[in-house]
């Protein structure tokens, strides 16, 4: 007997719809039962509204949904499915016999087992389900860096800061009463929903702090100024990266409130709902993502230039690198949690030795004065850091100076 699957993408996620055994067969045999770190879940059926269709059309009244990643991304844009014009959504039927998938047809011949409301509240609660991930992962952030946003803006006394915390306890009670009813009615929402722009304004706050920090080294200023203004710099940035990520979850979680609330006001809007949600939410990483962009420019800029000066300055220089190394691990960090598609490669310190001999080969180029002047320096240094790396180069290097400038001050006997 054939058994029919009915398949919806949003581009986020992929929800099936089907006979259980069919379903979880078509997820194996397609390879999107491969992720163990992201395992298909089960659709709540209660928000379905008009899931019985599904038993009508002779299908079982069960579903499961799978977050694409980079992988199963790529198994889903091999699947011929079509557009729906009036959702966006990407939708094909699947055809199973004794459990093995035959072949998947688009809409375009068979058509929807499924009427255009209930495949709008299908989207929405896959865009729902994403968003849960989403808040999921950035509570697991938090949890990572040990910092509580509370702690973060304990001594702080800024209004804007302290309304955030009065949100999230508002966001939270109506989550808590959706969870008890499994519903956002009117009074619930009446209660959140102009929480968006105290956390729209916290969130800019946050993004100003962060472009402050990467303005300031901008400034004109010696190595050893530059290496305290970094390692100033890398706590201060992980704070505010655990404010933009704890107001990014109370967005995200007021999404899934308004989403709940228009399904159970007007399910004919939630088509139109879930898409400009969806575009609010992209434009509002797009701006996160400038600001943190922007931060490690100015990070490997100022590595680059120290980089120049570790031939003379290797501890500060040391130090600049190792604290635009910090900022970098922890705005990549973020930028997994969050969705951000960027990556900043850890900067090497120059070590003082190729620093050394690039100084010996520009010398050469130079004349024979240059040369003198290479082994007047590096002779006694060389020998003395042959085998030395890392720290220890480092240290060599400041007694060779040392060594130096006394040598100049006090010639020896015979030179």
């Amino acid at each position: 007997m054939d058994d029919q699957i009915e398949i919806i993408s949003d581009g986020d996620g992929l929800a099936v719809f089907g006979e259980p055994a069919a379903v979880e067969q078509f997820l194996r045999g397609q390879g999107f039962a491969d992720d163990a770190a992201r395992p298909a879940q089960e659709l709540p059926t209660g928000a379905l509204g008009s899931l019985a269709q599904l038993t009508a059309a002779g299908m079982a009244s069960s579903g499961r949904w799978v977050q694409l990643t980079e992988e199963s991304a790529a198994i889903a844009r091999k699947l011929p499915l079509m557009r729906n014009s009036e959702t966006g959504l990407l939708m094909g039927i699947a055809t199973t016999t004794g459990g093995q998938t035959k072949h998947i047809l688009q809409f375009a011949s068979v058509g929807s087992m499924l009427n255009p409301t209930t495949i709008a509240s299908i989207g929405t609660m896959m865009n729902q389900m994403a968003l849960q991930k989403s808040i999921d992962e950035l509570a697991d952030y938090l949890a990572e860096i040990d910092e509580k946003v509370e702690d973060v803006l304990r001594n702080q006394q800024d209004a804007v800061l302290a309304d955030m915390i009065g949100v999230d306890f508002v966001i939270d009670d109506a989550m808590t009463g959706r969870a008890s009813s499994g519903r956002v009615d009117e009074a619930t929402w009446s209660k959140v929903q102009g929480t968006g722009a105290t956390l729209a304004r916290t969130q800019a706050y946050a993004l100003r702090q962060l472009d402050g920090l990467a303005n300031k080294l901008e400034k004109k200023m010696k190595l050893g100024e530059l290496a305290d203004a970094t390692e100033a710099i890398e706590p201060k940035v992980r704070e505010w990266l655990a404010v933009i990520a704890h107001c990014l979850q109370l967005q995200d979680t007021l999404d899934v409130l308004e989403l709940d609330r228009v399904l159970d006001a007007a399910p004919d809007e939630a088509t139109q709902k879930r898409l400009a949600l969806r575009a609010v939410r992209e434009n509002r990483l797009e701006r996160i993502a400038g600001s943190t962009g922007t931060l490690i420019e100015r990070m490997d800029a100022a590595v680059t230039r120290a980089n120049t000066k570790v031939l003379l300055q290797p501890v500060p220089a040391r130090a600049v690198v190792r604290a635009s190394n910090g900022v970098g691990a922890a705005v990549g960090q973020f930028h997994g949690r969050v969705g951000i598609d960027r990556e900043h490669t850890e900067t090497a310190a120059k070590r003082w030795l190729a620093a050394l001999g690039e100084l010996r080969d520009k010398t050469v180029e130079e004349g024979t004065e240059g040369i003198v002047a290479a082994r007047a320096f590096g002779s006694s240094a060389l020998e003395r850091a042959r085998l030395a790396t890392g720290r220890v180069a480092s240290e060599v290097a400041e007694r060779a100076l040392r060594d130096q400038q006394r040598d100049s001050e006090h010639p020896r006997n015979g030179q």
